[in-house]
Protein backbone atom coordinates (compact mmCIF):
# COMPACT_ATOMS: atom_id res chain seq x y z
CA UNK A 1 0.00 0.00 0.00
CA UNK A 2 1.18 3.46 -0.80
CA UNK A 3 0.40 6.84 0.65
CA UNK A 4 1.73 10.30 -0.11
CA UNK A 5 3.18 12.76 2.36
CA UNK A 6 1.60 16.22 2.24
CA UNK A 7 3.39 19.58 2.38
CA UNK A 8 2.81 19.59 6.13
CA UNK A 9 4.42 16.15 6.57
CA UNK A 10 1.12 14.33 6.98
CA UNK A 11 -0.06 11.10 5.43
CA UNK A 12 -3.23 9.04 5.67
CA UNK A 13 -3.58 5.48 6.88
CA UNK A 14 -5.21 3.18 4.31
CA UNK A 15 -8.75 2.06 5.21
CA UNK A 16 -7.71 -1.62 5.20
CA UNK A 17 -5.08 -0.94 7.86
CA UNK A 18 -7.50 1.13 9.96
CA UNK A 19 -10.00 -1.70 9.97
CA UNK A 20 -7.52 -4.55 10.48
CA UNK A 21 -5.88 -2.90 13.51
CA UNK A 22 -9.03 -1.21 14.83
CA UNK A 23 -7.46 2.25 14.52
CA UNK A 24 -9.59 5.33 14.91
CA UNK A 25 -9.30 9.04 15.64
CA UNK A 26 -6.93 9.44 18.58
CA UNK A 27 -5.17 6.10 18.12
CA UNK A 28 -1.44 6.29 18.82
CA UNK A 29 1.27 5.09 16.43
CA UNK A 30 4.94 4.50 17.23
CA UNK A 31 7.41 5.28 14.45
CA UNK A 32 10.46 3.04 14.70
CA UNK A 33 13.54 4.06 12.70
CA UNK A 34 15.75 0.98 12.38
CA UNK A 35 18.42 2.84 10.44
CA UNK A 36 17.45 0.95 7.29
CA UNK A 37 13.68 1.34 7.29
CA UNK A 38 10.80 2.92 9.15
CA UNK A 39 8.21 0.75 10.85
CA UNK A 40 4.88 2.11 12.08
CA UNK A 41 3.54 0.21 15.08
CA UNK A 42 0.06 0.77 16.51
CA UNK A 43 0.08 1.26 20.28
CA UNK A 44 -2.82 -0.61 21.93
CA UNK A 45 -5.20 1.43 24.10
CA UNK A 46 -4.75 -1.07 26.94
CA UNK A 47 -1.12 -2.15 26.72
CA UNK A 48 -1.39 -4.52 29.71
CA UNK A 49 -4.32 -6.40 28.19
CA UNK A 50 -2.59 -6.58 24.79
CA UNK A 51 0.65 -7.84 26.34
CA UNK A 52 -1.21 -10.48 28.35
CA UNK A 53 -2.95 -11.74 25.19
CA UNK A 54 0.38 -11.99 23.35
CA UNK A 55 2.03 -13.82 26.24
CA UNK A 56 -0.93 -16.19 26.54
CA UNK A 57 -0.93 -16.89 22.81
CA UNK A 58 2.79 -17.70 22.87
CA UNK A 59 2.37 -19.95 25.90
CA UNK A 60 4.56 -17.62 27.95
CA UNK A 61 2.00 -17.12 30.69
CA UNK A 62 1.93 -20.83 31.52
CA UNK A 63 5.73 -20.99 31.39
CA UNK A 64 5.96 -18.09 33.83
CA UNK A 65 3.48 -19.69 36.22
CA UNK A 66 5.37 -23.01 36.06
CA UNK A 67 8.65 -21.21 36.75
CA UNK A 68 7.16 -19.36 39.74
CA UNK A 69 5.76 -22.60 41.15
CA UNK A 70 9.21 -24.25 40.88
CA UNK A 71 10.77 -21.24 42.64
CA UNK A 72 8.28 -21.61 45.51
CA UNK A 73 9.09 -25.32 45.86
CA UNK A 74 12.85 -24.61 45.87
CA UNK A 75 12.46 -21.85 48.44
CA UNK A 76 13.85 -19.15 46.11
Amino acid sequence: MRTTISKRGQTSVPAEILKKYNLKKGSKLYWLDTGKEIKVIPIPEDIIKATYKIAEKEGLYNELMDYREKEKLNGS
